[in-house]
């Protein structure tokens, strides 16, 4: 937000360094301060704010806290400035990067830009300072699957960070509504591209853990190019996603792109589409699923029945077992039961065989 005065103010910044002058009012005279305080507010008035596309040279870090880098093309340099934990994302010579700034004059007369946003642009640019950054947070532990959190298993309320006019988010919309009702689904409406969609979408991620109580938050995003996703690797995003208290499901851009808060968060899903699919339960499938577990309550009480009737008949076939009444002291008799024929008797330790010298009628 610019800190542009009302033009009646300028006036009088103006009029109060010509009183100052001892010329006459046709051939004023000014103080270098206060020729520089008054330049100053013009370009303040004029250009509160200034984008510049270009390449990084000369770049700098003094005493851990202050960054400085000239933004050039080939015909032009301008020397910019800015404070370390301002730097969102690694830049370094050679970078074509955008910056977002205020002109100045500084006190020794030279001009340069105020930085408050920078990003790098252009497919080389964008993987080189990834990599950087990758590495930088992953040697943190930043990415560890430990730290990751598992979905809620019933969830009701969601919190989804997103664009509302994006086609992202009407399609994450249309499917939530198509699977299951009754959810509830609160939205922060930031910007998801641009240099100010990070600052925008941490925001609301504080929002969601110190004022609500959202089971689970969304940050989801259509495909796009490269640089229109890069803003989901901003080092101050990806940290904040890191450390949400509730749980967080990334689905930006299409299958293929990789942003580092889809390495960050808690479950990553493919696409805005796939979020949805993943947080809630499919109405049409809740009815096919409640068809499939009666079949299988209907098989699984007739094999019970069959299990009892085998049960059974292997108890009848037990009690048939010659096994078992040779266990009980009987013995049996096997061949031509006459007077002078040889016969088998077997015992449950013994067989043996024996003549029969006599034979008599039971009971006589």
């Amino acid at each position: 937000m610019s800190n542009r005065q009302p033009e009646d103010s300028f006036s009088d910044t103006l009029q109060a360094a010509q009183a100052k002058s001892s010329w006459s009012s046709e051939e004023s005279s000014w103080s270098p301060s206060d020729f520089l305080a008054v330049l100053n507010q013009t370009l303040e008035y004029a250009y509160p704010s200034v984008t510049i596309i270009g390449e990084v040279s000369e770049f700098k870090v003094n005493q851990n806290k202050w960054v400085f880098f000239n933004i050039k093309d080939e015909d032009a340099s301008i020397p910019c400035f800015m404070t370390l934990w301002g730097l969102s994302q690694p830049i370094e010579d050679g970078m074509k990067v955008v910056v977002k700034g205020s002109p100045k004059m500084t006190k020794w007369g030279k001009f340069s830009l105020t930085i408050s946003k920078v990003a790098p642009v252009g497919e080389g640019s964008l993987k080189k300072a990834f990599e950087i950054l990758k590495k930088k947070l992953q040697d943190e532990g930043l990415f560890d699957p430990a730290r990751k959190r598992s979905l809620p298993e019933e969830i009701n309320k969601i919190g989804v960070i997103s664009s509302t006019g994006a086609a992202g988010y009407h399609d994450f919309v249309k499917i939530i509504n198509a699977r299951w009702g009754g959810l509830k689904v609160l939205t922060a409406h930031t910007q998801v591209q641009g240099l100010d969609a990070p600052e925008q979408m941490i925001k609301a991620l504080k929002y969601f853990n110190e004022h609500t109580d959202v089971q689970v938050i969304a940050l989801i995003r259509g495909g796009g190019s490269k640089d229109d996703l890069s803003c989901f690797n901003d080092e101050a995003l990806v940290r904040a996603v890191a450390a949400s208290k509730i749980p967080v499901i990334c689905g930006i851009g299409h299958e293929v792109d990789e942003s580092l808060c889809d390495l960050a968060c808690d479950v990553r899903a493919s696409t805005p589409s796939n979020v949805a699919e993943l947080l809630t339960r499919d109405r049409k499938t809740e009815k096919l699923q409640e068809k499939i577990e009666m079949i299988y309550q209907k098989i699984i009480s007739e094999l019970r029945i069959l299990e009892s009737e085998l049960a059974q008949k292997k108890r009848i076939i037990e009690t048939l077992n010659p096994e078992n009444i040779l266990k009980q002291g009987y013995a049996i008799l096997a061949g031509d039961i006459n007077v002078g024929s040889v016969v088998k008797i077997t015992t449950l330790e013994q067989e043996i065989e024996a003549e029969i010298l006599k034979l008599k009628k039971k009971g006589k």
